[in-house]
């Protein structure tokens, strides 16, 4: 059985956990780097998942602890409040394939507009990971635009493409 709610500063170390997997196993859908993960201090990682009406952190969890997460974020200024951005989802590959990053977004849409009013979704995917593309279309988000050479791993440039989910 798989739940979810908003992580808390106590789930600290399972983020970052599954954040380090992440990078390991989806290194050019992720920021930072491994090394940049691993530097960050508790009191920094609580402080980007602990939930504000700025930002929020969905976790799924299953029986082995934390298994999926999604993060929401919004900007304080006026004229940009309307919208919001997904960023960092990620489930853990032994468990793909059952809903649970669908849930997850499902989770941070219904947060962004119920909780913040917002009207709009904002995210960047990897223009190569098409398995993303193919979730993030058939949750409703549509591709407005490409930024060339957003991302450089090595010596290699990766586009990621702009995504946009209008919820009203």
């Amino acid at each position: 059985m798989i739940t979810l709610r908003l992580l808390t500063g106590d789930d600290a170390g399972l983020f970052k956990s599954l954040r380090l997997l992440a990078i390991e196993n989806s290194p050019t859908s992720i920021w930072p780097t491994h090394e940049e993960e691993s530097a960050r201090s508790t009191e920094q990682t609580i402080a980007r998942i602990q939930a504000t009406d700025l930002q929020a952190v969905f976790g799924a969890f299953a029986e082995n602890g934390l298994i999926g997460i999604a993060g929401v974020r919004r900007e304080p200024l006026v004229q940009v409040r309307h919208k919001a951005t997904i960023w960092g989802v990620f489930v853990h590959p032994s468990y793909r394939g059952q809903g649970v990053a669908q849930a997850l977004l499902s989770a941070a849409t219904m947060h962004a507009s119920n909780e913040w009013g917002s009207v709009q979704l904002m995210l960047c995917v990897n223009a190569e990971n098409v398995a993303a593309k193919k979730l993030y279309v058939s949750q409703g988000f549509e591709r407005f635009g490409v930024e060339p050479r957003a991302l450089q791993i090595n010596s290699r440039f990766y586009d990621e493409e702009h995504m946009v989910k209008r919820l009203r």
